[in-house]
């Protein structure tokens, strides 16, 4: 059976992890931890039903994963191909009966009836700008869940709280040590008029 620097590599290798060295992306995926950490003793839940949108190679739900054994995960992607590789991967750490693997646009996903209102927390990790992010997340979580969102090194203020608040989501804190992180509540279920139609948040963004 593989550890999860192993199948890391193999999702590397493949090109489907990004630049970097493994142990780079691992330490990322710590970060994501601390942050799932954080925002649940603020919130006073523990998480136990997680979607990764936009899963890529497995990072940061493989190893989140494993830091998490109680959990059930939603891995989300548009992509067949990778997402054929994260199910072998599953498979070699043996984490294959706590996880779903969907294949798909996140737009139609995120409507679908057995995901919607389903997760306590959504991870992002470069999935995509912060409005199409919460626009895609917002529908996934229930009231009370978190979204998680990996934000560049460099600071820059890319939420709006009135945009945010728009698909239910309120600011809950933010981690910038040693990477950065945005971290919002689900305060209400998200309106049924959002995500709206494949490319639309994209085109004409929330905020």
């Amino acid at each position: 059976m593989m550890n999860v620097r192993e199948a890391l590599s193999v999702s590397r290798t493949l090109g489907f992890l990004g630049p970097g060295p493994v142990d780079d992306h691992l330490d990322h995926a710590a970060g994501f931890r601390a942050a799932m950490l954080r925002a649940s003793e603020r919130l006073g839940s523990i998480p136990r039903r997680c979607v990764d949108l936009g899963t890529g190679g497995g990072v940061p739900g493989l190893p989140l994963m494993l830091d998490f054994p109680e959990t059930s995960w939603v891995f989300l992607d548009s992509s067949e191909k990778r997402m054929v590789v994260v199910q072998e991967l599953l498979g070699e750490l043996g984490l294959e009966s706590r996880c779903t693997i969907r294949t798909g646009r996140a737009e139609e996903l995120s409507r679908d009836k057995a995901l919607r209102g389903w997760a306590d927390v959504v991870v992002a990790r470069g999935f995509a700008g912060p409005a199409v992010t919460a626009e895609c997340a917002a529908p996934l979580l229930s009231v009370g869940g978190i979204f998680i969102s990996s934000d560049p090194p460099v600071e820059t203020d890319r939420w709006s709280a009135e945009g945010l608040a728009e698909v239910g989501l309120q600011e809950l804190l933010r981690l910038r040590d040693p990477f950065r992180f945005f971290v919002a509540v689900q305060t209400q279920l998200c309106a049924d008029r959002y995500p709206r139609r494949v490319g639309i948040p994209a085109k004409r963004p929330l905020f």
